[in-house]
């Protein structure tokens, strides 16, 4: 069976102060709250948004 590659996204950092297209992308992201974990699929989508808020987010590469 293929692998698919998923992302574990985890909040750690607030957006207040920073750009509010940041925050946007957080909420699109499915995270808003300091802690908040989402598990997403590795495609360049969602890619980019991570690269966006990286100062943000802490990311972990998992397989399934």
């Amino acid at each position: 069976m293929s692998e698919t590659k998923t992302l574990r996204v985890k909040q750690i950092k607030s957006a207040i102060g920073y750009n509010k297209d940041q925050g946007a992308t957080l909420r699109n992201l499915g995270l808003g709250k300091i802690n908040r974990e989402k598990v997403l699929p590795d495609n360049p989508s969602v890619r980019g948004m991570i690269f966006k808020v990286k100062h943000l987010v802490e990311v972990v590469e998992e397989t399934d």
